[in-house]
């Protein structure tokens, strides 16, 4: 294990935490530089469980809009958030969507499902062609 820095994102003091080696700490580090027990927090996970909140779009099929803005409804490890893509740019839904709607049960077997983000309605057809 080698010193670490961590930079916390938790609130918008961005605390620039250190992280000293220690193996008499729960956690095998002493952290420094942290103004609440949140960026304490922050740092640990950060080091020992990475995770993110993923953000992308899918495609939509008939719908107004060609692509739809989903997001995973909770936190994802940070291991598989490549994976997690792979499979999110394979995916395709069909008109209609409503925020909110589960576009992929939980994806690469994390326990978290893609949401849409935002409705999408049908594209509808007139006689003059398609609005």
């Amino acid at each position: 294990m080698k010193e670490k820095e961590v930079i916390c994102v938790v609130c918008p003091f961005g605390c620039r935490m250190r992280m000293v080696p220690c193996k008499d700490e729960k956690y095998g580090y002493t952290i420094t530089g942290h103004t609440c027990k949140k960026g304490r927090e922050y740092a640990i996970k950060e080091v020992t469980d990475p995770t993110r909140v993923l953000t992308s779009t899918v495609k939509v099929k008939n719908g107004v809009l060609r692509r739809l803005p989903v997001r995973t409804s909770g936190e994802i490890p940070k291991k598989k958030v490549f994976s997690c893509m792979n499979l999110i740019n394979g995916t395709e839904i069909e008109a209609p969507v409503e925020a909110g709607q589960v576009v992929v049960r939980n994806i690469d077997g994390t326990g978290v499902d893609i949401v849409a983000s935002r409705s999408i309605s049908v594209i509808r057809e007139s006689k003059s062609g398609i609005t």
